[in-house]
């Protein structure tokens, strides 16, 4: 049920919490992620330099023209050097299954995850379809094909 911070205009989705968790949830009114949880029977080792998938518990229907992008914590990146692997990872309209999180641990000491620990941020974003026209040119900007560094120091 929307609070009173919630406007009414707002993006209504479906969703399944099959977790032991709270709904994702805004940490404060401007954030633009919700917070991900992991959602496991015990904890789980992950080692320096290897990836593992982390169930949420969550299922959700987004109105098509809409994706979920999954992105990384920073305190966790910083503190932990635990990312998400392929960030943002994008889950489609059409996705029904369990969101399920590729951790990365890129530091040089075992992290455990903790059943409710915070895993990853999820962004709602609409997007746009394109169709492409094919053609034999492109106008002409000032940087034209300058890329990888171009724009740098000048």
């Amino acid at each position: 049920m929307p609070d009173q911070n919630t406007p009414s205009d707002a993006l209504r989705v479906r969703i399944v919490n099959l977790s032991k968790h709270d709904l994702p949830s805004y940490g404060t009114l401007y954030s633009s992620g919700m917070d991900l949880r992991a959602s496991l029977s015990e904890p789980v080792l992950l080692a320096p330099g290897k990836r593992i998938l982390v169930p949420t518990g969550i299922f959700i229907s987004l109105p098509e023209g809409y994706e979920a992008q999954i992105r990384p914590r920073s305190g966790l990146a910083i503190k932990h050097g635990i990312t998400v692997l392929n960030s943002p990872g994008t889950i489609d309209a059409d996705y029904r299954g369990e969101i399920k999180i590729i951790l990365v641990n890129l530091s040089e000491e075992d992290f455990i995850i903790q059943d409710g620990e915070r895993i990853c941020q999820m962004i709602v974003a609409k997007f746009e379809k394109v169709v492409w026209e094919e053609t034999d040119s492109l106008d002409d900007t000032v940087r034209g094909a300058g890329g990888f560094g171009h724009t740098g120091r000048q």
